[in-house]
């Protein structure tokens, strides 16, 4: 198979490049809300997408740490599980600690490490059946969630809950409520997105064919889920009403509940109608959202892997992004950082000055750190970290 296997790693660490950079843009970038033109639009679509795309990656990350082509068993195979267990102790630690720091981003890294143990079991499944329990979880979990969200924030259970819950005990917040239930990235919601990319992942992404299936999927999938939303938004009777009425009294003013099918700058409704079941929009957790982020992530990720394999020269271009790529742990955890040192409250609402700072400063770390180590800082403590797993026997 020659050189491939260079090349498709490449092109993830472009595409999870790209995530950071949509990360970034959502978070210290201009508010799409007040930013009209080109400007605003691009910042739009980086909200929802760019965390789905990194939540799809990590699902990929977690095939190539247990085997990707073909699991890993025996004591290769439980030192795997053991790595990824450490990896997602470690994250579910860090996460918390920031998010503990009362930092106005909502820290995804805890998600992330609890993410890691929920999937871990589907491991050794093959693509189709991972595909299959990536739509099966689509389709039923957002289901699910909504009410038990709204039962953990108006009813008494989740107190009971959080008075055992060791890791709300341990730090400044709602423990394991808010990383299954009411936080930013509910796991039910989440899930999806990471059995996807463990999907994905096992696909030999050498094959143009596959690629072409995939780009032609992911496509299939955001027509599904963000055009769906917009049918039922402007054809179904009494659901553009109900939106529009939540979002209203929600205090959001008079954004059109039209653009739910894609976009949040109309606002957040409630979630006490059934009609949000219908949004589409960034982090409204729905089944038509997850569908529509899943499908440009495959599509992001099919066209990246494609670029850096079939164009040379593109791939000297955009090497400074997956350079960034290369160390997203630490790119994430150094705007998070940032906006914590630079007082930073309002998110997103920064001049586009300071994303544009931002992303250069990580840029310039990611280049310069490369040329002298093979993994980001951050990086190289967690591989340190799953050192340990070699003692499994």
């Amino acid at each position: 198979m020659g050189p491939a296997p260079a090349g498709r790693l490449v092109g993830v660490d472009l595409a999870r490049g790209l995530a950071v950079f949509g990360m970034y843009a959502a978070h210290v970038g201009p508010d799409p809300s007040t930013t009209g033109g080109a400007t605003g639009f691009v910042m739009e679509l980086a909200h929802g997408r760019a965390s789905a795309l990194f939540a799809f990656l990590a699902g990929f990350s977690i095939v190539l740490m247990t085997g990707r082509r073909t699991p890993k068993t025996g004591r290769e195979g439980r030192r795997a599980v053991a790595k990824v267990l450490i990896r997602a102790v470690v994250l579910l630690a860090l996460g918390t600690w920031l998010n503990s720091t009362d930092t106005p981003v909502e820290v995804i890294l805890a998600y992330y490490g609890l993410l890691f143990v929920l999937v871990l079991p589907f491991r050794r499944l093959r693509p189709a059946l991972l595909a299959v329990l990536a739509a099966g979880t689509a389709l039923l979990l957002p289901q699910l969630l909504h009410p038990v969200a709204q039962s953990a924030e108006n009813g008494t259970w989740s107190d009971t809950v959080l008075r055992y819950d060791p890791l709300a005990r341990v730090s400044d917040t709602d423990g394991f409520v808010e990383l299954l239930f009411t936080g930013g990235y509910p796991a039910p919601a989440w899930i999806p997105f990471v059995l996807a990319g463990m999907a994905a992942a096992r696909l030999d992404l050498a094959s143009t064919a596959v690629r072409v299936r995939l780009a032609a999927t992911g496509a299939g999938l955001a027509v599904l889920g963000y055009g769906g939303s917009w049918v039922a938004l402007h054809l179904v009777p009494g659901v553009r009403d109900a939106l529009t009425a939540d979002i209203r009294e929600e205090g959001y003013g008079s954004g059109s509940a039209l653009s739910l099918w894609w976009s949040d700058t109309a606002g957040y409704p409630s979630g006490d109608t059934a009609a949000w079941l219908w949004a589409a929009s960034p982090h409204s957790e729905t089944t038509l959202s997850v569908v529509g982020n899943t499908g440009v992530a495959l599509a992001v990720l099919a066209g990246c892997v494609a670029a850096v394999d079939r164009l040379p020269r593109l791939r000297r271009l955009v090497a400074p992004v997956t350079a960034v790529g290369a160390m997203s742990l630490t790119a994430y955890v150094f705007h998070v950082v940032g906006i914590q040192v630079l007082g930073i409250e309002e998110l997103p609402g920064s001049p586009l000055r300071v994303l544009a700072g931002f992303s250069a400063a990580v840029t310039l770390l990611a280049v310069v750190w490369s040329r002298f180590f093979r993994r980001g800082p951050l990086e190289q403590v967690l591989g340190a970290a799953t050192g340990v797993a070699h003692f499994v026997r």
